[in-house]
């Protein structure tokens, strides 16, 4: 099993929950973050005085998936995310020990 976790620009997530339903991807967590990478943040302009932002917007999405799943996913968030301008984030793929689905007990891929 692998545990998917990218980092994107907050637009692109409704491109990318399409691609990742129409590949049988079944839950996913979203959550609003902040961060920067080489950019490092970017200046903006509010009523005329200019000020930096050292923290852009960004969106997580997590994925719980089986290993053979795993490609598919990450070449489906590539595609989706992906604006050719600098800021559009990155994929990070773990291993994944254990899942146990709390109602039924159920784990491993079942848990899935």
């Amino acid at each position: 099993m692998k545990y998917i976790i990218a980092v994107v620009k907050p637009h692109r997530l409704e491109d990318i929950r399409n691609a990742l339903t129409t590949i049988g991807v079944e839950g996913m967590t979203v959550s609003d973050v902040k961060g920067f990478g080489r950019q490092k943040g970017h200046s903006e302009v509010y009523r005329g005085a200019e000020y930096q932002v050292d923290f852009v917007p960004k969106t997580k999405i997590e994925i719980a998936i089986t290993a053979d799943k795993a490609a598919k996913v990450v070449e489906a968030i590539c595609k989706s995310a992906t604006t050719d301008r600098i800021g559009d984030g990155k994929i990070f793929v773990l291993d994944l020990q254990e899942v146990v689905r709390v109602r039924t007990g159920e784990s491993g891929a079942a848990a899935l």
